[in-house]
């Protein structure tokens, strides 16, 4: 049997998109809505900025089909501002926060670092053993946030599920087998990121399901995907799922409307004959 293949777009609120994928006069609390019937997944990255309330989580919940999946991205105050030392309180916060309301909808937590943090290999263990594995313990970290969260927060998971986490990295450093064997030991996986050469592209598969963001391959955020390329990156998935991974795409090329596009253009060709 396969694995489960999603495929869909980082973010769904960008103006340009109105008119242009988005149908003349939609309105804007309809957007997610419209998006969630053209792909099977999106990548929630303003969680990156700011804490999102449980009516949020819970609205969004809602409003998209049963087998919709939304991949989760961790906090910046943790990943930039803390540099993954001393998080406890900011993961406590964070998971306190509502996307346990997600229930069977919630993918993968995203952890993105930015390029000046290079490896220590210490300092990366000791994060990823402190993130939970299931929505139970995620819930129990959730426990622990701040007083002035009371309120605003959400962690009563209905079932215990599974929870998986993904890296993305932006510093040559990385490129390290040490790397990849933490990532391995901690079932993690490692985002290949496309960058337009940018940051690091990493393609090893060091989970039981692979994560890729396709941030443009020409042009940084901007430029579309070919037919020549998206029949590379099929052929990719289709290897992915072959060998039994779940795998989760998410196309970051907005600037110029073209992620929606492009995500759809991928998930036709998977569909269709291999």
């Amino acid at each position: 049997m396969g694995g489960d293949v999603r495929i869909g777009i980082s973010g769904w609120r960008y103006p340009p998109w109105r008119g242009v994928f988005y149908p003349k006069g939609l309105p804007q609390r309809l957007e997610l809505e419209y998006a969630s019937q053209h792909v099977n997944s999106i990548e929630l990255n303003g969680s990156f900025y700011s804490l999102q309330r449980p009516q949020s989580y819970q609205r969004w919940r809602d409003t998209t089909p049963d087998d919709f999946v939304f991949s989760v991205k961790g906090g910046r105050y943790i990943t930039h501002l803390l540099r993954l030392k001393d998080t406890q309180g900011g993961l406590a916060n964070f998971f306190a926060s509502g996307m346990l309301a997600f229930g069977a909808k919630l993918g993968p937590i995203l952890w993105q670092l930015p390029a000046t943090l290079h490896f220590d290999p210490d300092l990366l263990e000791a994060f990823l053993a402190s993130l939970p594995r299931t929505t139970a313990e995620a819930a129990t970290i959730a426990a622990g946030h701040e007083e002035r969260m009371t309120g605003k927060v959400w962690f009563q998971p209905d079932a215990d599920s599974p929870l998986r986490h993904a890296l993305e990295v932006r510093s040559a450093t990385f490129e390290n087998p040490a790397y990849f064997r933490i990532l391995e030991k901690h079932n993690v996986a490692s985002v290949v990121a496309d960058t337009a050469g940018k940051w690091p592209r990493l393609t090893e598969v060091t989970a039981d399901f692979a994560y890729a963001r396709l941030h443009g391959d020409k042009e940084l955020y901007t430029s579309g995907y070919d037919d020549e390329a998206l029949d590379r990156w099929a052929d990719t998935v289709r290897g992915w799922r072959v060998s039994g991974y779940d795998s989760y795409i998410y196309f970051d090329n907005d600037v110029k409307v073209r992620a929606p596009f492009d995500a759809m253009a991928l998930q036709r060709r998977l569909d269709g004959p291999s």
